[in-house]
């Protein structure tokens, strides 16, 4: 069964007289499977760890392409030199791009299980989770910063009979603070 997910990295714009809460950055992303808490801020944790100590955070745009590329590429190792009836071979990582070397492949996950979502458009609706990950508003030449994360209960939101639209807006926080805190709190045994 998969716990569905929809994750909005956010990236806050001083407001001034002239602008206004719509003009921060964001970027959403959909998640089909393993979008319960534990799964997810291990991977956000994960993937802050590799952006710090590359210097490689660029924005919310940047920081969710990258969260999606490596989920996908977590995945890859499924189909890669195993059972011949489920696997590519991998000698050469060109081979992932010659559809004729997965036509006996049914729906490999490293192909689906993510989107990249309109933010205006909300959520599908049976998502179980909601996530905002803020990034901080800073210079890539800056020192990494601390990231804040929000998790919303389970389907603590409107779902199919709701206006999703607006899912994130009324969305219940079962935590709101620094992503290395949501690990202690919400994940039995932190990275």
């Amino acid at each position: 069964m998969s716990t569905r997910s929809q994750l909005r990295f956010v990236q806050r714009v001083e407001q001034t007289d002239e602008t206004d809460a719509s003009a921060d950055r964001v970027a959403q992303v959909y998640r089909h499977s393993d979008g319960y808490p534990e799964s997810v801020l291990r991977d956000l944790t994960q993937l802050k760890e590799l952006l710090d100590a590359t210097r490689a955070e660029r924005g919310p745009g940047y920081t969710a392409a990258t969260f999606v590329f490596l989920d996908k590429l977590s995945t890859v190792g499924l189909y890669l030199d195993g059972d011949p009836e489920r696997t590519i071979d991998a000698a050469q990582p060109a081979d992932l791009l010659k559809p004729k070397n997965m036509e006996h492949l049914d729906q490999p996950l490293f192909l689906l299980g993510h989107g990249v979502e309109d933010p205006a458009d909300g959520i599908h609706g049976d998502e179980e989770y909601l996530y905002v990950v803020e990034l901080p508003t800073r210079s890539p030449f800056d020192e990494p910063a601390e990231w804040t994360v929000k998790v919303s209960g389970h389907s603590a939101f409107p779902r199919w009979d709701g206006p999703t639209d607006e899912a994130f807006e009324q969305a219940s926080w079962q935590f709101n603070g620094p992503l290395e805190h949501a690990l202690e709190e919400l994940v039995a045994e932190p990275v």
